[in-house]
């Protein structure tokens, strides 16, 4: 199973990945998933990209 978004994977991002989320406003969460968000292509995190793939409204 591929371990892409911990470790190794998210040192070569700034701030190893984390963040602010663009769409809950979470601020120091990893922000590694890229997601199609108002007609723009943003990272968001792992929370809600799953409510995104799940339909749910964020």
């Amino acid at each position: 199973m591929s371990k892409a978004h911990r470790g190794k994977g998210v040192r070569g991002e700034v701030s190893h990945g984390r963040g602010t989320c663009p769409v809950c406003k979470k601020t120091g969460v990893k922000v590694l998933y890229e997601q199609e968000v108002s007609g723009e292509k943003v990272k968001i995190c792992k929370i809600c990209k799953a409510s995104i793939k799940n339909g749910k409204t964020v």
